[in-house]
């Protein structure tokens, strides 16, 4: 949703609240705050990034609403190189498929939008993958570690 207008935004929204009531969970205002942050940030975050972000939150009601959230498919947890997670709109949530580049040494995050070409040579690898172990494959992720410029 970063850069999202406010129609899409608010169909985000609808679409979050249906996806909740389905697990007869509401859709509260800790639990839209938590997703503008997310959508606001433009990377995933970890649930100090959060309390920052949303005045008033506590950390027990973070957790809480990450693991709903996450349950019905909202957000994904991203694993970084350190002992923090990080959270981040679901690709069905936020529109976008990306990938992460990560650094080794203080455990950021970030977003990395490959390119057509790569995206297609990571589809056929992924066929030749699942076809030589008998896998369905319907989805991929690229990590890429290294260290970032201020780890440099």
């Amino acid at each position: 949703m970063t850069g999202a207008s406010e129609a899409e935004s608010g169909e985000v929204h609808r679409r979050i609240e249906l996806l909740l009531a389905q697990r007869e969970q509401r859709y509260t205002s800790s639990r839209r705050a938590i997703v503008d942050a997310l959508a606001g940030l433009g990377r995933p975050a970890t649930i100090s990034d959060l309390l920052g972000l949303v005045p008033g939150l506590a950390a027990s009601t973070a957790y809480r609403n990450l693991t709903v959230l996450g349950d019905a498919g909202v957000l994904r947890r991203v694993s970084g190189t350190d002992e923090f997670g990080r959270f981040e709109l679901s690709e069905e949530m936020s529109g976008r498929h990306h990938h992460h580049v990560i650094c080794a040494d203080c455990g950021l995050v970030l977003d990395a939008v490959a390119s057509v070409r790569l995206e297609l040579a990571l589809a056929e690898a992924a066929k030749a993958v699942a076809e030589a172990n008998g896998f369905d494959i319907t989805d991929h992720r690229l990590e890429l570690v290294g260290r970032c410029g201020g780890c440099q």
